[in-house]
């Protein structure tokens, strides 16, 4: 493997883009905010100026090869087009791999930034190994990456891993989406804020339950002991638990890597997901079950956009193979 490749987190806020080596290491990145209101033509225009800078880092004759590219859903990868994920607007229906391409003169692939980072994961960090494997986020929402003998699970319409919004508890928490106790309000970072400042008051959490504090300042606070902010992590690990051996009695698949914002708490999470598991699944399901922290952190996704690109190139070496 001798290829440069370039992979691009596209997020609502800020876009990341960073230079890969042949080694898949992550040797130069920069970030710009998305600014999407300001449309396609300038996100595509602000990204070739990004890596044509980075191109100068690289030694003498070489260049970037291949672009790959993660976005928030819902995204038709096949396509290579963002349909209409809410935290970008401004670029709902963009045929972004396309116009990437274009000006680049390379090969751009595009996906989910969750599948992406679950494949990250797998190729380069936790995963390596591993035929199977569910890699799951634990942020500002929650969602999964399902992949199985080493290929991603989509579904019929590239929806597979919305499991944030799959329903835990009918009589629990009204959640964003309008549905009751999915599994996103008993883990995410901003359901762990409610669940912190409701704790306070002795009262149930809402999604009215006004707080001063983010997810990651109640990890913070129960990594430095807090008791209150413990209890809430123990109990959402207990969540993640029953969770995930739904998955496992579901899929068959006995890997878990726990990513995102929530899960920097570490075994304060991990522990009792470890302990409840066996509540919920059959012993010889429960016996089979890991669960682990990733290991890659914010690269997850660069990295997982590596390996899209090198699928390009490969696609591409093919093309050209067989019109040879």
């Amino acid at each position: 493997m001798t290829d440069w490749v370039v992979g691009i987190d596209l997020g609502g806020t800020k876009i990341e883009v960073g230079l890969i080596a042949p080694d898949n290491r992550v040797v130069a990145r920069k970030r710009f905010p998305t600014e999407d209101r300001r449309g396609p033509a300038s996100v595509v225009e602000r990204i070739a100026a990004c890596i044509d800078e980075l191109q100068t880092q690289l030694p003498g004759g070489e260049h970037v090869a291949a672009v790959g590219v993660c976005t928030p859903g819902p995204v038709d990868h096949a396509a290579g087009t963002l349909i209409d994920p809410p935290n970008v607007p401004g670029l709902h229906h963009t045929p972004l791999a396309a116009l990437l391409s274009a000006r680049l003169g390379v090969p751009v692939r595009i996906d989910h930034d969750a599948k992406a980072t679950g494949l990250g994961e797998y190729h380069y960090g936790a995963g390596r190994g591993e035929r199977s494997m569910v890699y799951l986020i634990v942020g500002t929402g929650v969602g999964i990456a399902i992949i199985a003998n080493g290929e991603i699970y989509r579904g019929e319409h590239n929806s597979a891993g919305e499991f944030g919004h799959t329903t835990m508890d009918r009589f629990g928490a009204v959640c964003a989406c309008g549905s009751r106790g999915c599994v996103e309000t008993f883990m995410s970072g901003p359901w762990l804020a409610r669940r912190y400042a409701a704790a306070q008051r002795g009262e149930p959490p809402t999604l009215e339950t006004v707080t001063t504090l983010g997810g990651q300042e109640i990890a913070a606070l129960a990594q430095r002991g807090d008791p209150l902010a413990r209890r809430m992590l123990a109990e959402a690990g207990e969540a993640l638990g029953a969770a995930i051996a739904t998955l496992a009695m579901t899929l068959d698949i006995a890997y878990y890597v726990i990513g995102g914002s929530v899960a920097h708490c570490g075994e304060l999470l991990f522990a009792p997901a470890r302990r409840t598991v066996p509540q919920y699944a059959f012993k010889s399901v429960a016996e089979r079950v890991r669960i682990v922290g990733n290991q890659l952190d914010t690269d997850g996704a660069l990295l997982g956009c590596a390996w899209l690109a090198r699928q390009a190139l490969g696609d591409q070496s093919r093309e050209t193979t067989h019109s040879g």
